[in-house]
């Protein structure tokens, strides 16, 4: 048995949530992480400190089974029944017009974006330690507007009211909810639309730093947000943005 911590990523195979694993372990956190499409990524990835599960977030159908998957991972992989942090980190983005955006298109962000969190979350609470961590995952699109970008915007602010009510209906296992909110970044997010240089620059005008996010400009911090130096911050929203729509 060791007393080390342990964290649960979301949407861990790439992006932004690799990113978030990678520096963790590098803090000596152990970290399972999910993913999806990105079996190879995951694959390469994986070491004594890192270890991945497959996960469709959208088929809340199927987690009990990964519930079931996490304690045996916790036991064979770290000694542990039980994990510190969860970060919920898979989602998607899609890029549509509010007049053209269709039902299919907002559910599949409603389901990813929202419905995911919510009851993954619920479902591993029992493997969650008291005073445990959950740090959601949101954007600065909550707060200025890019057109195109509604639906996704809208399970994102979701996200920030359900992150207040989960700090405080959980508050009894001295369990603290935050949210993380991100800003433009360099990753495959939304079909890779930030790669293209001059969407770059429209974002950058944006940015108080004056240019889009590389990944660890994100996600360096997230040790740091997850350890007893954030003990006292619940119900937050901590802007790791760069100053995007101040």
């Amino acid at each position: 048995m060791t007393d080390r911590k342990i964290a649960l990523i979301t949407g861990a195979g790439r992006g932004l949530g690799l990113a978030m694993a990678r520096h963790l372990t590098r803090s000596g956190v152990a970290v399972l992480g999910t993913y999806l499409t990105s079996e190879r990524q995951a694959a390469e990835a994986s070491g004594p400190d890192l270890v991945f599960c497959r996960l469709d977030v959208t088929k809340i159908d199927t987690f009990p089974d990964f519930v079931t998957t996490v304690r045996s991972t916790l036991r064979e992989r770290f000694g542990m029944e039980t994990f510190d942090y969860l970060v919920n980190n898979a989602g998607i983005g899609t890029y549509a017009s509010y007049a053209a955006t269709t039902p299919d298109q907002f559910d599949e962000q409603v389901r990813i974006n929202l419905r995911a969190p919510f009851f993954l979350t619920q479902a591993l609470l029992p493997l969650i330690n008291e005073g445990g961590r959950v740090l959601n995952v949101s954007t600065a699109l909550t707060r200025g507007v890019v057109p195109g970008m509604s639906a996704y915007a809208a399970t994102k602010g979701a996200i920030e009211v359900l992150t207040r009510y989960q700090a405080v209906e959980l508050a009894e296992r001295s369990i603290r909810v935050n949210t993380l909110m991100g800003g433009a970044v360099l990753t495959d997010f939304g079909g890779g639309i930030m790669h293209a240089p001059d969407t770059q620059k429209l974002a950058a005008h944006a940015i108080a730093q004056g240019r889009i996010a590389m990944p660890d400009d994100t996600t360096a911090m997230v040790p740091a947000i997850l350890s007893e130096a954030f003990q006292w911050a619940t119900g937050s929203i901590i802007d790791v943005s760069g100053g995007q729509s101040l």
